[in-house]
């Protein structure tokens, strides 16, 4: 006989209860290990959500997963409302990395190394002369295709000749984009920001998210 077969019956199924649930509590733990193998470290989600790394040359590259940032508005300058000739006329789809987008939350102030990634969206072919078309929800502008990214940077002392940020083009056409993309040089976009731009070279009136005027 075993050993549960020489026990009363109470205590056998005590055993056998414990038994189960030692087997149990060794599934759930081997469970848990193999999830928690699958679980991006903090290190790799910092790596996952990090602004834009730029060598000693100002050359840079688009961050990888930008479309997942936090999303903080989509400006439109379509052709059809200025005279054909719009200098952006697709939508700007603008996202700002989430650390830096949390710090300015806390203090108000754009951190250094933050970095904001413009994408531009072209419309939808239009129907009317100023560019809109019918759809289900109305007459309006709607975006279709991806058509370029631009790129600013915080870097007070790397950029210090454009208001402590660098600008960078990947190209003004669909994907794929350039790889790489050195700094604009002042008479380029930083003088727009410069002259224009709300607060610190940002365009913070045409993003609410912001909660600035």
């Amino acid at each position: 006989m075993n050993r549960i077969e020489r026990l009363n019956p109470s205590e056998a199924k005590k055993k056998t209860a414990a038994l189960l649930f030692g087997a149990a509590a060794i599934a759930i733990a081997i469970a848990a290990l193999v999830v928690f193998e699958h679980v991006p470290s903090a290190s790799a989600q910092m790596a996952q959500t990090r602004g834009a790394i730029i060598n000693d040359a100002n050359e840079t590259s688009i961050p990888e997963g930008f479309r997942e940032w936090v999303f903080i508005g989509a400006p439109l300058t379509p052709n059809g409302l200025n005279g054909g000739e719009a200098g952006f006329p697709e939508f700007h789809h603008v996202y700002i990395e989430p650390t830096a987008y949390a710090e300015y939350k806390r203090t108000g102030v754009f951190p250094e190394g933050t970095t904001i990634v413009k994408e531009l969206v072209l419309l939808h072919e239009a129907h009317y002369e100023d560019g809109s078309r019918d759809e289900a929800s109305g007459r309006g502008f709607f975006a279709d295709r991806l058509a370029g990214i631009d790129m600013m940077v915080k870097d007070s002392k790397r950029f210090a000749d454009t208001n402590g940020w660098g600008f960078f083009n990947f190209g003004h056409h669909e994907p794929p984009y350039a790889k790489t993309a050195v700094a604009a040089p002042a008479d380029a976009c930083a003088s727009c920001h410069t002259a224009n731009a709300t607060k610190d070279m940002v365009f913070t009136k045409f993003y609410p998210i912001f909660g600035l005027k």
